[in-house]
């Protein structure tokens, strides 16, 4: 069974035991996050949502990714701009999904 929920702008399509990193979460090493913007739990549908339906995760590791450059020049104007950017992170294990 699979179940597809919403967290920080995104949909993710899990299973119980998978490990995903999603947009940086409020939450401290070991607790459980529940997630109740389900859109999709095995063969139920919301509309938008599935009522009573929850996908239980527990934090396992906080993080920052690669850095990504950024770097933005005006040809013959003598303008440039080197910029880096590392994007927070949240590493989840899925417990159970309820619905």
């Amino acid at each position: 069974m699979y179940a597809i929920f919403e967290t920080g702008g995104k949909q993710y399509r899990v299973s119980e035991n998978d490990v995903l990193y999603v947009e940086k979460l409020d939450a401290a090493l070991g607790d459980e996050v529940v997630f109740e913007k389900v859109f999709l739990v095995g063969n139920k549908i919301g509309t938008p949502y599935v009522r009573g339906a929850k996908v239980i995760a527990t934090v396992e590791k906080h993080g920052k990714n690669k850095k990504i450059v950024i770097f933005k020049y005006k040809p013959k104007k003598n303008y440039h701009k080197k910029q880096g950017h590392r994007q927070p992170y949240t590493k989840l294990k899925i417990i159970k999904i309820e619905g």
